[in-house]
């Protein structure tokens, strides 16, 4: 991971920051030279993405769920509230604890920026825009979905925390910020969070299958961690109210991802067809224009190469080897 940029920012609460995501952003954090509390309950953090941090000097862990309490003594001049189940099969598994995440837990981070004066960041998720109709997505389109579907979960716990971050910016002045983060991959994934990236790359080095759903047609726009982390920050910094969106523009179709991943772990795997599941939209790909004009930002890394590094990770995970 790359050393972010200071802005000056002296205490940073990030919660979810044990997650993948969170977890890259205390780091980058803590290398601009901020003080960060990480805020987690470890539902489906891990303990081992925060490891390397426990030890520097102005990091803070503090295991709590934000749905139930926040308990930070020191205020802060910047809150990233990243606290949710991320992945589809991690929101089935956890239904409820999602939605009070997005709810109750985006209450508590915006209660606590609010009695500090602080910044306030919303991770939301390309989710808001359900089975989009329009491709790309840009921030305007309403999106299009279903409340009571098989994502309905996690799309409403990411709308519902838009409102609210909304609503306490118009009426409380709350200095807020939304990002709407598209399909990020990269080192620290979990390889059973269900994910296509993991979940293909899990299955390549151990030499087992890939199944893709459906006839594999169907599209997503991956970015990179580092660089998802770089749009973050740069958002935070600059003031943007948002939405806007931070992924990457070009897509891929599931067949050739599967493809891709077996060509670059060397793996022996075939590919098998399943049922394509309820709900699973066509694709997704984010219109990156207004964070190219306002922040400055685009993704840097392309696939390949993100690919590479990603499975290098897991290789050394599978190993047992020491990671960052």
């Amino acid at each position: 991971m790359s050393s972010a940029v200071s802005h000056g920012w002296e205490h940073v609460v990030v919660t979810g920051g044990a997650g993948f995501v969170g977890s890259h952003l205390c780091g980058a954090l803590l290398d601009s030279g901020a003080r960060v509390t990480c805020v987690d309950d470890l539902s489906t953090g891990r303990p081992e993405n925060i490891a390397p941090l426990l030890d520097r000097p102005g990091f803070l862990l503090v295991q709590a769920d934000v749905a139930e309490e926040l308990p930070v003594r020191q205020p802060p001049d910047l809150v990233l509230h990243f606290a949710s189940p991320a992945s589809s099969a991690d929101c089935r598994r956890l239904p409820l604890h999602t939605l009070q995440a997005g709810s109750l837990g985006t209450r508590n981070a915006l209660e606590l920026a609010r009695s500090a004066g602080a910044r306030f960041v919303l991770a939301s998720a390309s989710e808001v825009y359900g089975d989009p109709q329009k491709n790309p997505q840009d921030e305007r389109y309403p999106g299009n979905v279903d409340p009571a579907g098989p994502l309905g979960v996690r799309a409403e716990a990411k709308r519902f925390a838009e409102a609210l971050t909304t609503a306490y910016a118009e009426s409380h002045g709350t200095d807020t910020c939304i990002v709407r983060l598209f399909h990020t991959y990269g080192p620290r994934m979990r390889g059973d969070d269900g994910r296509a990236v993991p979940t293909f790359v899990r299955r390549t080095l151990a030499g087992e299958p890939l199944t893709v759903t459906g006839d594999g047609r169907q599209t997503r726009s991956l970015c990179y961690a580092d660089d998802i982390v770089a749009g973050v920050l740069a958002a935070a910094a600059h003031g943007l109210r948002g939405p806007v969106n931070i992924g990457c523009p070009d897509e891929i179709c599931m067949l050739d991802l599967a493809r891709l991943v077996v060509e670059l772990t060397g793996s022996g795997s075939e590919i098998r067809f399943v049922e394509r599941p309820p709900g699973d939209p066509a694709g997704r790909r984010p219109d990156i224009t207004l964070a190219r004009d306002k922040l400055g930002w685009e993704p840097r890394v392309g696939l390949e190469e993100g690919l590479r590094r990603t499975i290098a990770w897991f290789r050394a995970e599978a190993d047992g080897a020491v990671l960052a």
